[in-house]
């Protein structure tokens, strides 16, 4: 039954939550890019320990102040005892205790005697961080589901943590469909560049899966027996196996016969969705227990992408425990027409502020020039068209490994 392609887009991301679970220590080094599978917690107060914000001189009581020491970052400072005494403070600090204020030492002068006088500055900015400022022990910084970038592993490192649980990044294989493609060379002769097999791994790493070269298979002849053996193999290490071309029922469509021989359920059968209709995706039982899922994409490049963006990319971002991909709103520069009862998703490329799209060229289902000189989608729902000046959501390509969502 074909789907919305909105609920499509929800049901693969159910899917996909629903089979997360697998998690794994990983060093902050090696981090980026990973998923939190628990919350980040604050270890201890940060900062733990009060720290002066300045160079300058910790006083206390009345000036002019007695210098009697002096305090680095990475000493542990002695407290300050007396009225009318201070020490030298270096920027990160430990403020001494008993410090009643930091003067800045371009703001303080010395007498002969070598005593210090100054004004503490006033106002918004304090010249110590207290204990807690940023956070409190045990307080919670990030939820699980959060991607990991270089940000979010400086926080981690601030709090002392040396690794972080993580899901298990899904692992992904790609079987190619298709007698009349070709892998190397170029097209003639009735047969065509197979361009899925070196581009497809590409878009699933950028979705947070890991891609063995060896898990890329391809072109699988079109038989029946031919699929059957390639899916089944794929699918044994696999938590997701992508198939290009043979989503319909042509006489050299196998895909559906072979879902149906190894019990497999569709999640999404179809969408209503130009281009990029015949696109599924299926669960396949384990013998081991574990579901496996298998995305039928389409045999046209255009409509592959789609398929892989639409199904495949919500539900890695569930395998990985991550929240449900939200789609920014843009403004279109240009009017992009309707298809009718189903949604059109429209090549366009983002304006320099991010938050207007232009349509592109070249868009036809089989082409791969527009979708190279395009930042995603606008997403035209069913029924509506879109004039210049509308506000339309738009669904952006992949973006680069360990990038914010």
């Amino acid at each position: 039954m074909t789907v919305d392609w909105e609920e499509a887009r929800r049901l693969a991301y159910t899917a996909g939550r629903a089979a997360a679970g697998g998690t794994e220590p990983v060093a902050l080094s090696d981090a980026d890019g990973r998923t939190l599978a628990e919350p980040l917690r604050a270890l201890t107060d940060l900062p733990a320990f009060p720290t002066s914000s300045v160079d300058g001189w910790a006083v206390r009581g009345p000036q002019p102040w007695r210098p009697v020491g002096r305090v680095l970052a990475g000493q542990v400072a002695p407290p300050l005892t007396d009225d009318g005494t201070c020490f030298e403070i270096a920027t990160g600090a430990m403020v001494p205790a008993g410090a009643e204020a930091l003067v800045r030492i371009e703001a303080s002068t010395r007498d002969g005697d070598g005593r210090v006088s100054g004004e503490p500055r006033h106002g918004f900015v304090p010249e110590w961080r207290a204990p807690g400022e940023e956070a409190h022990k045990d307080e919670v910084l990030l939820p699980a589901g959060t991607a990991i970038d270089p940000a979010v592993i400086g926080i981690a490192a601030t709090c002392g943590y040396e690794s972080l649980t993580v899901f298990s990044r899904p692992r992904a294989g790609l079987l190619v469909f298709g007698d009349e493609l070709l892998t190397g060379g170029t097209p003639g002769a009735g047969r065509v560049r197979d361009s899925l097999g070196p581009q497809v791994p590409g878009w699933l790493r950028r979705c947070g899966a890991t891609v063995d070269p060896s898990a890329v298979a391809g072109p699988v002849q079109d038989t029946l027996e031919a699929h059957l053996t390639a899916v089944r193999e794929a699918l044994l290490p696999a938590d997701l196996v992508c198939t290009t071309g043979g989503t319909m029922h042509g006489p050299v469509d196998h895909l559906h016969p072979t879902l149906a021989e190894l019990g497999a359920e569709y999640i999404v059968n179809t969408v209503a969705v130009r281009p990029g209709f015949p696109m599924l995706l299926a669960r396949v039982p384990g013998a081991d227990g574990r579901p496996r899922f298998l995305a039928g994409l389409p045999g046209n490049p255009q409509s592959a992408v789609i398929a892989l963006i639409t199904l495949v990319a919500p539900l890695l971002a569930g395998l990985q425990g991550r929240p449900a991909p939200v789609l920014p709103t843009v403004e279109v520069t240009e009017a992009v027409r309707g298809r009718g009862g189903d949604t059109h998703l429209a090549l366009a490329r983002l304006g320099p502020d991010g938050r207007s799209a232009t349509p592109v060229g070249h868009v036809g289902s089989a082409m791969l020039r527009g979708l190279s000189n395009a930042h995603g989608f606008a997403v035209v729902r069913p029924g509506t068209e879109a004039s210049a000046g509308d506000l339309v959501p738009f669904l952006p390509l992949p973006l680069v490994t360990g990038e914010r969502p």
